[in-house]
């Protein structure tokens, strides 16, 4: 009888580490350059790099970033649309990627870019709006009008890309106390006190953070530990390290560059990632560069380049890397691809599998539990 019990045990373990293997890839698409449903959902395995497509939304207008709901049940989606963008609800059926409509409410300003979500909102960065919004969440997963806009103000010394205010990312304080929030136009990171209960001061200033100007601060991410923030700046493609501390101050630690040296062509500085163990940093660049930088993180926050990698296409907007680190997943906005590249866990290098999902102008990638 031991030796059955030990069989099956032995078995349901195996059942159990495959399946832990698995996760859905949802990934946001532009559908005004090619044809698109929108949200896409694949099922990957991150033991092998195999994909599968699951699932997708239907007639959905650039849906380029998503977020998805901390139970796994509902994602939210940007539809980035100039003048006309919305904020869009769907349900979310994690077994089998289906997308089930719910709501869409106006972003109440244009090309909204980013978002994140909790329990109780759904916080959303428009970047040629150059305005934040927070929607309430309703029970059912649905999004109510906007509660609260914060409109920022003033411009940049670069005339052509900072004429004006460009929100173009919020993230939540690991301990979901504040929000920061980068502003392309101005060279600002925003750091916000967050009250999510509140009616409609959801979001009140606590202060900001000036970077280098002309430089353009895009996307930031916080260090495993919470005591250090790496941000990106598109323009001309500084890498910054502040520390973090709980009361929601940054201090600026140091500036490098990942443009590779001697380049000469167009750079665009786009998304910026820490592996789940939190021991390496990855930064990409579009532009004529289109290329990975990899970082070793120290234990005191500062960083090391550790390799700069070609991503074999052409608009690296957004990567992910899927839960168990194993591969980093590039979507390409102007190949129609996305590039699958085994990541070595020790030295934090990128290998090209030579599997590609091929996809119309893939934006945003997100990993979740199936």
């Amino acid at each position: 009888m031991k030796k059955l019990y030990l069989v099956l045990f032995s078995a349901l373990a195996v059942i159990s580490a495959k399946a832990q293997n698995k996760f859905n890839l949802l990934v946001g698409t532009y559908t005004n350059t090619c044809p698109s449903n929108g949200i896409y959902v694949y099922e990957f395995n991150a033991a092998s790099g195999d994909f599968k497509l699951k699932n997708s939304s239907e007639n959905v207008i650039s849906p380029s970033y998503l977020s998805v709901s901390a139970n796994n049940k509902f994602v939210y989606a940007v539809n980035e649309n100039g003048t006309q963008s919305a904020v869009s609800a769907f349900g979310f059926d994690a077994a089998s990627g289906k997308l089930k409509f719910l709501n869409t409410n106006d972003a109440l300003g244009a090309d909204p870019c980013h978002l994140i979500n909790d329990d109780k909102n759904v916080i959303v960065a428009n970047y040629s709006g150059g305005s934040i919004v927070v929607f309430k969440k309703n029970a059912d997963g649905s999004i109510t009008t906007v509660q609260q806009l914060i409109q920022h103000e003033g411009k940049g010394p670069n005339a052509a890309r900072q004429e004006k205010a460009h929100v173009h990312m919020v993230v939540f304080s690991p301990d979901k106390k504040f929000v920061l929030s980068n502003d392309l136009g101005l060279d600002k990171v925003f750091i916000y006190k967050y009250n999510p209960d509140a009616k409609n001061e959801i979001l009140t200033l606590k202060g900001s953070v000036d970077v280098k100007a002309g430089s353009g601060p895009r996307h930031l991410t916080f260090s495993k530990d919470g005591k250090f923030v790496y941000l990106i700046q598109e323009l001309d493609g500084t890498l910054t390290t502040f520390s973090y501390d709980k009361s929601g101050s940054l201090k600026l630690l140091n500036e490098t560059n990942i443009i590779p040296k001697d380049f000469k062509g167009a750079n665009s500085s786009a998304a910026i990632k820490i592996s789940p163990d939190g021991n390496f940093l990855y930064v990409s660049d579009r532009g004529d560069v289109n290329s990975i930088s990899v970082y070793k993180i120290q234990k005191n926050g500062s960083i090391e380049l550790v390799e700069q990698q070609s991503t074999l296409g052409k608009g690296p907007r957004d990567f992910a890397i899927d839960p168990s680190g194993n591969y980093l997943l590039v979507g390409h906005q102007y190949t129609n691809d996305i590039i699958i590249f085994k990541r070595d866990l020790t030295t934090g290098k990128l290998t090209d599998t030579g599997k590609r999902i091929e996809l119309c102008s893939p934006v945003g990638l997100v990993f979740t539990k199936i």
